[in-house]
């Protein structure tokens, strides 16, 4: 018999003023795994398995994959479908690609076997979250794309609930955290153009290298006016790609 999955929700105020009984829920993240721990993972259940064996046999199978959806094929692998999709608006029938104004994003769905998994997994409703601060969005003004990606020197909308930074505790602000290297860069103070309960705003570092980072604000904001004795960190659940 498989084990029974289980998940934690933790429960937010609406902030919508004519709805104060509502509340929506967040699943609590509990721990990030990676491709190493999923590794140390499979080895355990089945010893016959050889670490180094399957590192390098995911490490071929992602390059065949990526090359297959760079010629233009869409591409199940693992626990998702991977296809390339179009941003920016052409003119008239006969236009040129424009770098400046179109990109390509690769458009993930989750597989089938995912999906139906979801019926099976136990949730438990926790109650109010205790820092009550969360992130809705991350909106990249430059290439207009939301909760993927970060252009440096561009402007960032954040929008979220209790988010504004406030206290004069030194951990509070903002706080980009590379996930390979696990390398943190913090937006200078004099970067935030806009600090609002419910939306912040703000300029990326023009130097900030490529990689993939989370993005975590750290603030004593709470109710109203009211300060928290102890700085909260809400980290938004996305990947964002520079």
């Amino acid at each position: 018999m498989s084990k029974i999955r289980k998940v934690i929700v933790e429960l937010y105020s609406m902030l919508f003023a004519n709805r104060k009984n509502d509340r929506f829920g967040r699943v609590l993240i509990t721990r990030t795994v990676d491709e190493d721990k999923l590794i140390d993972i499979a080895v355990k259940r089945r010893t016959d398995l050889n670490p180094t064996t399957l590192r390098a046999s995911l490490n071929i199978l992602k390059e065949i994959a990526k090359e297959e959806i760079a010629d233009g094929a869409a591409v199940h692998f693992g626990l998702g479908y991977f296809n390339l999709v179009v941003n920016g608006v052409f003119t008239g029938d006969n236009p040129k690609w424009d770098g400046n104004r179109h990109s390509l994003r690769v458009n993930v769905n989750p597989s089938m076997d995912l999906r139906n998994m979801l019926k099976d997994i136990d949730v438990e409703v926790r109650g109010m979250a205790q820092s009550g601060s969360y992130i809705n969005s991350v909106s990249d003004v430059a290439s207009g794309e939301v909760n993927s990606r970060l252009t440096p020197g561009g402007a960032v909308n954040v929008f979220g609930g209790k988010i504004r930074i406030a206290g004069e505790n030194p951990d509070n602000g903002i706080r980009l955290t590379e996930q390979n290297s696990g390398e943190i860069v913090e937006i200078a103070r004099n970067a935030v153009a806009l600090n609002e309960p419910s939306r912040i705003a703000f300029v990326v570092p023009a130097d900030l290298p490529t990689g993939d980072y989370k993005l975590s604000i750290t603030t004593q904001c709470g109710k109203g006016t009211e300060l928290l004795k102890n700085p909260k960190t809400y980290t938004f659940n996305y990947v964002l790609v520079v």
